[in-house]
């Protein structure tokens, strides 16, 4: 019912950019937000940029200044740069509904790795 296609992602030097993209295939109302979360081993999965339903972005502190977030549709593109080695994890998208449904659906997840 709810597919979301993530491609992007790879290996990158420090200070590098790399840019990453998902696609919902499915169901498009009641869509709270779309966004990107990322998982680095031995850590809690944390949020990295989300687009409310208002189209309003939200960032974490850490990526604030060098990633961006954006949307074509229900396609979402994340743009980072600068990137740092402690940015290195696994990347999900991820969309929450509202009511009626009010569940959250995920991506496979991508790799991204940045080299010091």
């Amino acid at each position: 019912q709810v597919q979301l296609v993530e491609s992007g992602g790879g290996l990158v030097q420090a200070g590098g950019s790399l840019n990453l993209t998902c696609a919902l295939i499915g169901n498009r109302n009641r869509i709270k937000a779309m966004g990107w979360y990322r998982q680095a081993p031995g850590k809690q999965r944390e949020s990295v940029a989300s687009l409310g339903g208002d189209g309003t972005a939200t960032y974490a502190e850490s990526v604030k200044g060098r990633f961006s977030i954006s949307n074509v549709a229900t396609t979402v593109h994340l743009h980072m740069t600068n990137l740092q080695p402690e940015d290195t994890a696994v990347y999900y998208c991820n969309v929450a509904y509202g009511t009626p449904l009010q569940r959250d659906f995920w991506g496979q997840g991508t790799q991204v790795t940045v080299a010091s």
